[in-house]
Order: C-alpha cells, then sequence, then structure tokens
C-alpha cells in the first residue's frame, strides 16, 4: 500500500448559531502524520454522521468536551491501516477508531478495534453493530424494560437507533409503534415488522398515534421532543418508563420555544403517573453490556430478526451538507459517508 503525502480534514471554523452553515467548516490539506511506537497510521473508509455532534459544536458545558475552533470534527470510523508500529497490527486490517472528518489519522493501537470482514459488512460497525446500535439496546433493555405485551413507542423510528429499538421490542415480545416522517419512511417501518408506524408530519398525527396506542403507552424511548413528545406524553400510563436517548428536533433552536410554561403540569404528571424519566449516555452501559450487545445482535441478525438500513454519501467533502439533512430527517437510515475504497 503506497504510503500517502497529504491528509484533507475537515475542521470546526466557526461555532454555529441555529444550523450550522457552510462557513462554520473549513477543508484543511495538512502532511500526513507520522506514526511513532505502538501506534498506526490509518486510511478512513467510512465515517458515521450522528446527532451528538451538533452539541459538540457547542461551547456550552456538556457531557463530553466541545470541539476546539480549528479541530478536527470528531467521529467514529472504520478504517485501513496502512502503517502499523505495533505487532498486533498488520498494512490492511480494518479497525474500528474513533479518528473523525479526516481522510487520515496516526492512533495508538490500544484505542482501536481489528475487524472481520466476513463475519459483517465493516460499515455496520458504525451502525446496528456499533455506537447507534448499542444505544437502542441499552437504553431499551437496562431502562424502558419492555414486558411482553407492552407498547413501545419510538421516534426516528428509520434511524439506527430507533429501529434497533423497534425490533429489540419486538424480539422481547412487545408491541412496537413507530414514528417517522415521510410515507416511504412508515412503509419501511411496516416492512421489517413494527406493529404500527405514524408519520408525524401528517395533521392528524396526534389523533393517529392515540388510535395506534389503544393501552397506552408504557414504555416511550425519545430521540426528538418538540411535537412528537408532545403527543406522547399525554398517552403513558402509570409506571412509564422513558429513556431519553436525544431531542434532535430542539439542537439548532437559539431560543426557548414559544408559548405557556408546560414544566408544571408535566411534573404533575411524573408524580401522578410515577413516571421514570431517565436520560443517559450509551457509554455509561459499555463495561456491563457491550459484550452481550454484540452476541444478542449479531445473532439476530444472522437469524434474520434485525433489518438496518444505511444510508451512504459518497465523498468527505460531502459531510457538512449530509449532516445537516439528517438533523432536518433527510437521511432514511444510518447516515455514513464513504470516505474512500479499501487497498486503494
Amino acid at each position: 500500500m503506497t504510503k500517502p503525502a497529504e491528509n484533507t480534514r475537515i475542521v470546526l471554523a466557526s461555532r454555529p448559531v441555529g444550523e450550522p452553515q457552510p462557513s462554520d467548516f473549513r477543508i484543511e490539506t495538512v502532511p500526513v502524520p507520522v506514526p511513532g511506537d505502538g501506534q498506526l497510521l490509518l486510511k478512513t473508509l467510512y465515517l458515521s454522521l450522528d446527532p451528538y455532534m451538533r452539541g459538540r459544536m457547542s461551547a456550552a458545558k456538556s457531557y463530553a468536551d466541545p470541539v476546539e475552533l480549528g479541530d478536527v470534527m470528531v467521529g467514529g470510523t472504520v478504517c485501513e491501516v496502512v502503517e502499523s508500529k505495533d505487532p498486533a497490527f498488520h498494512e490492511g486490517d480494518v479497525v474500528l477508531s474513533f479518528s473523525g472528518w479526516q481522510t487520515h489519522s496516526v492512533i495508538d493501537a490500544h484505542h482501536v478495534r481489528k475487524l472481520d470482514p466476513e463475519a459483517a459488512p465493516v460499515q455496520s460497525w458504525l451502525g446496528v453493530l456499533g455506537m447507534p446500535g448499542f444505544t437502542g439496546y441499552a437504553g431499551l433493555l437496562r431502562i424502558g424494560d419492555p414486558k411482553p405485551g407492552e407498547t413501545v413507542v419510538v421516534a426516528a423510528a428509520t434511524g439506527p437507533v430507533g429501529s434497533a429499538v423497534g425490533q429489540i421490542a419486538k424480539i422481547k415480545g412487545a408491541r412496537a409503534v413507530g414514528i417517522a416522517g415521510g410515507p416511504e419512511k412508515v412503509a419501511y417501518l411496516r416492512e421489517i415488522g413494527f406493529d404500527a408506524a405514524i408519520d408525524h408530519r401528517a395533521p392528524d398525527f396526534a389523533e393517529q398515534l392515540a388510535a395506534a396506542c389503544p393501552d397506552g403507552v408504557d414504555v416511550y424511548f425519545e430521540n426528538v421532543g418538540g411535537a412528537v413528545w408532545a403527543a406522547v406524553c399525554p398517552l403513558l400510563n402509570d409506571f412509564a418508563r422513558v429513556p431519553v436517548c436525544g431531542l434532535v428536533s430542539h439542537y439548532n433552536e437559539t431560543e426557548a420555544p414559544a408559548g405557556p410554561d408546560r414544566l408544571p403540569g408535566f411534573m404533575n404528571d411524573v408524580l401522578k403517573k410515577s413516571l421514570t424519566i431517565r436520560g443517559f449516555i450509551q457509554s455509561e452501559f459499555v463495561k456491563s453490556d457491550f459484550k452481550a450487545f454484540v452476541g444478542d445482535m449479531s445473532g439476530w441478525m444472522h437469524a434474520g430478526r434485525i433489518a438496518y438500513r444505511e444510508d451512504i454519501v459518497e465523498g468527505l467533502e460531502n459531510a457538512p451538507a449530509a449532516f445537516n439533512g439528517m438533523l432536518a430527517g433527510r437521511n432514511f437510515g444510518k447516515l455514513i459517508i464513504k470516505v474512500a475504497e479499501a487497498g486503494s
């Protein structure tokens, strides 16, 4: 494999106000770094784009440090080893890493995971077998704890987290109700086995959702917030559980939403219905659950019990526009940037 001379990378040029703009990113070309002892020079094959990245563009205090201005945008990647200074890895190995929005990187070998391209498509480790799939698995099973016959509702249900949640709920014997945007996505949810699928863009969305949940909602896996939460909340049963994974409808907001203060009414529901509302970050469950997740999810995939869909965009330079499209719900499935071909 020919060692490249240049690394193309996308850095954060300015902190977005509202929706990220093209000027908030900058494409740079710099020399390829040189690996030291115990390190690997990697070529990025696939880059994962995920909603959490919008929070990392902000300087506001959060569960993870922000990306500094001028730094490479963060992101999970599948990479090929170009040069190894660690005896456990060799040129041509494919690894899971966190190299970010760039074509090449140097990573300590103990920070990557070697992948078997024969076991599953390598990009699936950025979606159904990776962080998004694990987020759905851990949040649903550890917090939602669905019982047979209960109703599980999930928003953004055609995304990698939501689709995993609904299908795992079915495996556990629950009813799965998915919420998505547009007829094509709704049809896909029915195709992969959801008991009901509702278009949140429909003018009678709240009424359709209530009709799909005649016995109320026992678990609501929250990815979205906004109008979807407003429609789900009145349907929550006593002792319902709400794993809060994301609030993507609010990520680009620059001011508080208009309207009356609904917090007192919501807190009253929490009290009267004995609701469990639990925010989480998937990393808190890695030690306890990730090994079981890989075994379970791999088994379910090979048995045909889990379907997944990927939305692959060619070219690193298209990452900023694709990222904005994801925040607006324009992707269909796990959004991945294909950066390069293996072996090239």
